[in-house]
């Protein structure tokens, strides 16, 4: 949330962005959690969630029903989203990979939402942008993803 903020900043979007994410959470988590960890004065969300789902093998159409369930309670409240997905790699299984790769674009079209596909393009793979464990982006990669997110955000709150 800090990078996009600083991020959306230097575009001279002014917006507060809120975390309400947490740690190591899965994407039921978060349809446990959107009714009040997204304040009643939120314009719009980032939904940014199933990378945890992916690393512990949650089945994909459970994954994608818990998103669904995301994105249908932030539009009955009038908030607007923005989805990001993350890509399966090809090594945990193609048959997985694919029908896990094939949850975002859906959603994206069934809710009408920009889709920002995979938050760890140009991250992943580059060992200068990740922590050691080769999961997770250090502060230089994270500012790299807040830079690739504010231009859809910035043209989402318009």
């Amino acid at each position: 949330p800090a990078q996009l903020q600083a991020a959306l900043g230097r575009l001279g979007v002014s917006a507060v962005v809120r975390p309400a994410g947490v740690s190591g959470d899965t994407s039921g988590g978060g349809l446990a959690r959107v009714g009040f960890s997204v304040s009643k004065d939120t314009q719009l969300c980032v939904v940014a969630l199933g990378g945890n789902d992916l690393l512990q093998g949650v089945d994909p159409a459970q994954t994608k029903a818990n998103l669904r369930g995301v994105l249908q309670k932030l539009k009955a409240r009038n908030v607007r989203a923005v989805l990001v997905g993350v890509a399966a790699p090809p090594r945990i299984g193609a048959s997985y990979a694919r029908e896990f790769n094939a949850i975002y674009p859906s959603l994206a079209k069934e809710f009408g939402v920009p889709l920002y596909a995979n938050i760890l393009a140009g991250v992943v793979g580059d060992p200068a942008l990740m922590q050691a464990d080769g999961i997770h982006p250090n502060a230089r990669g994270a500012r790299k993803i807040g830079e690739a997110l504010a231009g859809i955000v910035a043209k989402a709150l318009k």
